[in-house]
């Protein structure tokens, strides 16, 4: 496994990290505790450091899973949450409705709600605490950037909470270029990027991290399991499922991109690793990327993400599969 500081902050994290919203359960058609346990340990256990999470998946249940898995080891886990959507109050910026099982357009179900307001985030950060079983966060992070807070506002008060020793680092979400810049000295930005989601390399975000020496933690690096290759175009979503519906898992869209990682399977074969595990490999590989969250609800996924951390590509392979893979 390969481990890197994170941006300007002084904590090393793994290349390969784990991404706990799939075994919150909400958009992800539920989960097992058991396995989402297991999986943590098995991650743990095979040279990711870093896990990172939020109260939003799945109301606080990934945050509990979390903090289960990892009582006894918390000196060995880098724990990544964030702040700024909540549910249980009518504040800040209204952004979607939602069921236990994921975004509705039912007007009766829970309102969710972009909240950065300093009392906002010292309420959500001491929710976090108690489900995770911690007296700190190591990363904490602005989920969405909403309109209602100034960036000072709320960066001013993410900086008092670091003065503490509450949390140990800064970091943002979702955030366009300008909101970037405006937030001064933070630590970490995470965002979409993948072979099929490369936003951040076009509109300048990526190069502005690089230049400044942010850390980017991509999400979905997997598009949700498409770039693993193992999704067959007749694959049915089940209730609750994001992908459900979604164009890209259509049969066409399946098809579509299973037959561009068929082109890639002789560079896999050559590092005996498998596609999920190449596409892993080149998004960490990417210059300015720090760790790449991959989400698991097995611990056999768990397991299978972690060896990627051990894939080394050539310049000549990184070229071939970016211009391989595309939208």
């Amino acid at each position: 496994m390969i481990y890197r500081k994170l941006g300007p902050s002084k904590i090393d994290v793994s290349a390969v990290a784990f991404g706990a919203w799939a075994i919150g359960g909400w958009m992800w058609g539920g989960s097992d505790e058991q396995e989402a346990i297991e999986a943590i340990h098995a991650a743990l256990d095979h040279g990711i450091s870093l896990i990172d999470t939020a109260p939003i998946y799945g109301f606080g249940r990934s945050e509990e899973l979390v903090g289960r898995a990892i009582h006894g080891r918390r000196d060995k886990v880098v724990v990544a949450t964030k702040c700024g959507m909540v549910w249980d109050r009518e504040e800040g910026e209204f952004f979607f409705h939602s069921s236990q099982e994921g975004i509705t357009l039912r007007a009766s179900d829970k309102k969710i709600y972009k909240c950065l307001r300093p009392e906002s985030i010292r309420a959500e950060l001491e929710r976090s605490l108690k489900r995770l079983g911690t007296t700190y966060v190591d990363l904490y992070q602005t989920h969405w950037q909403e309109s209602t807070t100034p960036i000072a506002d709320t960066m001013a008060t993410l900086m008092k909470l670091k003065d503490e020793g509450k949390i140990r680092a800064i970091g943002i979400c979702n955030a366009n270029l300008m909101q970037l810049a405006e937030y001064g000295p933070i630590d970490s930005n995470q965002e979409k990027f993948s072979l099929l989601d490369r936003e951040i390399e076009q509109d300048g975000r990526l190069a502005y991290c690089r230049r400044t020496g942010v850390g980017v933690l991509p999400y979905s690096p997997l598009a949700n399991g498409l770039l693993t290759g193992k999704i067959r175009p007749d694959r049915q979503f089940g209730a609750g499922d994001l992908r459900r519906g979604n164009r890209r898992f259509s049969p066409a869209g399946i098809e579509k991109v299973n037959g561009m990682l068929d082109q890639l399977r002789p560079i896999a074969e050559q590092h005996r690793c498998s596609i999920a595990q190449l596409v892993i490999a080149w998004t960490y590989s990417q210059p300015g990327i720090t760790s790449v969250l991959c989400g698991a609800r097995t611990a056999r996924q768990a397991i299978e993400n972690a060896a990627a951390g051990d894939v080394a590509l050539s310049a000549e392979e990184l070229e071939t599969i970016g211009a391989t893979v595309r939208v």
